[in-house]
């Protein structure tokens, strides 16, 4: 004799399962991942070293005026090979008091003085060096969820920081030129932007295309949060 009242059942639970089915809606899914929602390893360019020039997802990275909520998405320095310049200047430097004693008036004075004016010049080399690389290191450009931000590090007591929403860029440019940026993949992007500065330019910065790829499509999804209502 079939079982009918099992039969019955199967068909109210495949009943059921359709009509969840039907109920249960796709959400529309993020083309940002915050760290959140995703391990930061497997961001392409991921880099958490402090001395990193192209970092997804930096950890602890405060800034003036951050709003509590502000997610940082890039952190992005000069390509480290811009720094060859002064580090070759500064190894000539170091080197330079080999040479002092073919120099007839450094050769005439005393020891003692040689001495001191070669802790003097060595001091010099110093203070250069720190001043390059403070310069390189705090010149940075962040990307946040909501804007953009350049600080530009002039010396210990003087700095610029622009900034500009990302509602307000307008258009985006890559530029690479020359060998060398064409090899080590390097080059400027040129921001326009509706704000009171017209424009802002990372210059410099490694995957200047990721780093405009990624600009683009933030400015399309805070389009989108504007038609959704989402605006914070």
């Amino acid at each position: 004799m079939p079982d009918v009242f099992n039969s019955h059942k199967q068909v109210e639970s495949v009943e059921q399962n359709s009509s969840k089915k039907q109920i249960e809606v796709k959400k529309p899914e993020k083309k940002f991942k915050t760290p959140e929602d995703m391990d930061r390893h497997e961001l392409p360019g991921h880099n958490h070293n402090p001395f990193a020039a192209y970092c997804y997802y930096p950890d602890h990275v405060n800034f003036v005026n951050a709003d509590p909520e502000e997610k940082v998405v890039l952190l992005l320095r000069r390509h480290p090979i811009t720094n060859l310049s002064w580090i070759s200047i500064a190894f000539l430097m170091v080197i330079a008091p080999s040479f002092f004693v073919l120099i007839a008036p450094f050769s005439l004075l005393p020891p003692g003085f040689q001495v001191v004016l070669t802790i003097l010049w060595y001091l010099i080399v110093t203070a250069f060096i720190l001043e390059e690389f403070l310069s390189w290191f705090f010149h940075v450009n962040i990307v946040t969820d909501e804007r953009i931000i350049e600080v530009d590090f002039i010396n210990l007591i003087y700095r610029e920081v622009t900034d500009a929403n990302i509602d307000q860029i307008q258009d985006v440019t890559v530029v690479v030129g020359g060998a060398p940026r064409t090899f080590f993949r390097y080059g400027n992007v040129v921001i326009q932007t509706a704000s009171e500065i017209p424009k802002i330019e990372f210059e410099a910065i490694p995957n200047p295309d990721a780093v405009a790829r990624v600009l683009r499509e933030l400015r399309i999804e805070e389009e989108q949060e504007k038609l959704e209502g989402r605006v914070r």
